[in-house]
């Protein structure tokens, strides 16, 4: 039985790695061809309505309005400002860089938390991380800022649109620690990803991008990767997410962040020609071996006080 655990356990994290990972790749090949904001308000509108059919064929559809406003709350952060935030950078930067930048949330989440008093005063390693994964993140951003501010598809847009949409997930993440759920997760994630699909869809029309959207040119790669992104990504990869959580240490679970933009840089460069720089190179292993060591930090300062949660990264 235990030999059999753990084989489901290392399956898990793998399809963790992998499908989340991959999820930077699919958002910027569904873009190519679908609004934005259209197809990410389609894609959790579904997987929420899947989730929720998976809770009801569970017996665990009871929920109070409470549950839902917290719903529409948190759907409004890590869905549309966060989720919906790296859809709309990848039209300007590539898939493995936005990944990259994503991976700080952990690290705004130890800042928030300690800000609003919901965890302690990071330790010195931990704020050599923080330290450590900003300066990164300068490093990506800083080139970008010499471009004119004509250049409509400059990358300081997406890096700044990502580095706002990174900090609403993070602020929806803590508050989803203390907000009131509905027993199951599984209802929890459907309420959520429905309140955060509707969201995303009505950003879309008061856009104008329903008078943009022609689906007689949608591509068969953005609709493949739209149906990846709904069943793979958000189903699937979510439910090794929940499943994870209970059977392991959050801080291990944590470790997603870390890895998941390495796959991403390394899918981008493979399947969509994305160039990787030195500059690349050198800022992703910072902000990366930065977020390892908070996270690290985080797990050995457990035995004494709460953990920080792992939380769902944007583009899940």
């Amino acid at each position: 039985m235990a030999a059999s655990k753990k084989i489901r356990i290392i399956i898990a994290f793998a399809a963790l790695y992998l499908i989340w990972g991959s999820t930077y790749l699919g958002i910027r090949f569904a873009i190519e061809t679908i609004p934005p904001f259209l197809m990410a308000g389609t894609r959790f509108l579904l997987a929420g309505l899947i989730m929720y059919a998976i809770a009801w064929s569970q017996g665990m559809v009871k929920s109070s309005w409470a549950n839902w406003r917290t719903s529409l709350i948190i759907g409004a952060c890590l869905l549309l400002g966060g989720n919906g935030g790296v859809t709309i950078s990848e039209k300007y930067i590539d898939s493995g860089l936005a990944a990259v930048i994503v991976a700080i949330v952990p690290i705004y989440i130890v800042v928030l938390g300690w800000a609003t008093g919901m965890a302690p005063r990071p330790t010195p390693i931990v704020w050599l991380g923080l330290v450590g994964g900003f300066v990164g993140v300068g490093i990506l951003l800083g080139p970008s800022l010499r471009f004119s501010s004509n250049d409509a598809h400059g990358p300081a847009i997406g890096m700044s649109i990502l580095l706002v949409s990174t900090f609403l997930w993070s602020a929806g993440s803590l508050y989803s620690r203390v907000a009131k759920h509905a027993a199951s997760p599984f209802l929890t994630a459907a309420q959520q990803m429905m309140c955060g699909g509707m969201l995303l869809l009505l950003t879309g029309a008061l856009t104008g991008e329903l008078r943009r959207f022609h689906p007689g040119s949608v591509s068969i790669l953005s609709v493949a990767s739209f149906a990846y992104l709904v069943i793979i990504g958000a189903v699937v990869g979510y439910t090794a997410y929940i499943w994870l959580l209970r059977h392991c240490d959050p801080a291990k679970v944590a470790t997603y962040a870390y890895v998941n933009p390495i796959v991403a840089v390394l899918l981008g460069a493979a399947f969509a020609g994305e160039t990787l720089t030195m500059r690349t190179v050198v800022a992703a292993g910072l902000i990366i071996g930065s977020v390892a060591m908070v996270i690290t930090a985080q797990q050995l300062r457990a035995r004494m006080e709460p953990p920080i949660s792992a939380t769902v990264a944007p583009a899940d």
